[in-house]
C-alpha cells in the first residue's frame, strides 16, 4: 500500500494545486467555524447551492454563540430551500453545545467534535481536517468512489463504509499531517470535478494510467442495487411544501393554509406530524403552527 500511496500521492495534490475551486471555507483566512457550516450544508447539496446561502449565514452568525443565542426556528428559517432541513436543527444544537461545553470556540479534536449533536465520524474527521490540519481519514462519497475505483478496481464503492475500505484510505492517508489534510481535500475534489459518479472525465485524471480500474477494463458496478431518490409525490416533497409555507410566512400559519398546500389529507397530516416530532415545527395554537 505504501508503494500505491507514493504513486497517487504527487499525481493528486499536483493537480489539487493547479486546480482546486476557490471556495470561501477553503481559504486561509476561513474560520474553523466556517468550515463546520460549509460540512454541514454540503451534506446531500452541491456546492453552487450552498455558495450563497453559507455567505448569508456567517454575515448574520460568525461565530456559534450567535447563533445559539436566536431560537432554533430562526436557524431553520435562514436554511432556506438547502433541503433536509433537520441539517440546520442539528447546526443549531451543535452551535449551543460548542458554546456550552467549548467557550464557543468550535473544537479541534475528533473525540469532541464526534460529541457534538448531529456530528458523524466523516463530519468530525473534515472539520478536524480541514479546519485545523489533522491527520484523518476523510471518507465522503467522492472520496470513497475515488478510492474504489483508483485503488480497488471497481466502478462505485459499496453502500456503507466498510473495514477494507477504511483500511485502505488509512493506508493512503501521508504521515505528515499539513499534507495528510490537503490530501483528504484533493481526493475530495478530484471525485467532485473529474472522478463523477457519472460519465468520469478520465482523459483529464491526473492518475489515469494508475486506475485500477481502468487497467480492468472499466468494469461497471455488479454490487447491491443503489438507492434512486425520487421527490414527486413523496413524503419528502409534502414535508419541503408545507415547511416552506411555515418558512415564508410572517407568523403563525393556520390549518386551512396548509391544506390548500397539500391537497392529500392522510399524506398531509402524516408528514406534518414528522415535521412537529423532528423539532422543525411546533402548534402555536388549536389550528396553528409556526417554526420553533
Amino acid at each position: 500500500m505504501a508503494e500505491v500511496s507514493g504513486d497517487l500521492h504527487e499525481p493528486v495534490l499536483g493537480w489539487y494545486d493547479e486546480h482546486a475551486r476557490d471556495l470561501p471555507w477553503r481559504r486561509p483566512e476561513a474560520s474553523p467555524w466556517s468550515v463546520m457550516v460549509s460540512e454541514f450544508m454540503l451534506q446531500q447539496t452541491p456546492v453552487a447551492r450552498v455558495l450563497p446561502v453559507h455567505a448569508q449565514w456567517l454575515d448574520r452568525w460568525p461565530t456559534p454563540a450567535d447563533l445559539a443565542a436566536e431560537p432554533s426556528g430562526a436557524a431553520v428559517r435562514a436554511w432556506g430551500r438547502l433541503g433536509y432541513p433537520r441539517r440546520a436543527l442539528r447546526l443549531h444544537a451543535a452551535a449551543t453545545a460548542i458554546v456550552e461545553r467549548h467557550g464557543g470556540e468550535v473544537p479541534s479534536s475528533y473525540d469532541e467534535l464526534l460529541a457534538l449533536p448531529g456530528v458523524g465520524d466523516y463530519t468530525a474527521a473534515a472539520i478536524a481536517s480541514f479546519a485545523y490540519g489533522r491527520r484523518h481519514v476523510v471518507l465522503d462519497t467522492n472520496v470513497r468512489r475515488v478510492l474504489a475505483r483508483a485503488v480497488q478496481g471497481v466502478e462505485l464503492p459499496a453502500p456503507s463504509v466498510n473495514r477494507a475500505e477504511r483500511e485502505v484510505a488509512a493506508g493512503l492517508l501521508p504521515d505528515d499531517p499539513a499534507t495528510a489534510a490537503t490530501w483528504a481535500v484533493a481526493v475530495m475534489e478530484l471525485g467532485a470535478l473529474v472522478c463523477t459518479a457519472a460519465n468520469p472525465r478520465c482523459g483529464s485524471c491526473p492518475v489515469r494510467d494508475r486506475c485500477a480500474w481502468r487497467a480492468a477494463g472499466s468494469p461497471a458496478y455488479d454490487g447491491p442495487p443503489r438507492k434512486v431518490q425520487t421527490w414527486a409525490g413523496t413524503d419528502r416533497q409534502c414535508r419541503g411544501r408545507l415547511l416552506g409555507l411555515l418558512r415564508d410566512a410572517d407568523g403563525p400559519v393556520h390549518r386551512s393554509a396548509l391544506e390548500a398546500a397539500w391537497a392529500d389529507e392522510v399524506q398531509r397530516t402524516r408528514c406534518l406530524a414528522s415535521l412537529v416530532a423532528d423539532g422543525l415545527v411546533v402548534p402555536a395554537g388549536p389550528e396553528t403552527y409556526a417554526l420553533p
